[in-house]
């Protein structure tokens, strides 16, 4: 199996033959598993450390540690 990939706005994993490469001029890659991810990332240039949605949040990474504990 190809190498497992995650979404670098979200952070959630990709399946194999899904999601969006973006390659800009400068030579570096992000991949997008949504339209919604790519636009808060390219578009609306949102920081996903604030948006409650994502898996990398601030209030999500609270929960999880608070579970874990």
């Amino acid at each position: 199996m190809p190498g497992e990939k995650r979404c670098s706005f979200c952070g959630r994993e990709i399946e194999p033959g899904t999601g969006l490469l973006f390659a800009r001029n400068d030579g570096s890659v992000a991949w997008f598993c949504s339209k919604k991810c790519r636009k808060n990332s390219l578009k609306l240039r949102r920081n996903p450390r604030k948006v409650k949605w994502v898996m990398k949040s601030v209030s999500s990474a609270k929960r999880t540690s608070a579970a874990e504990a």
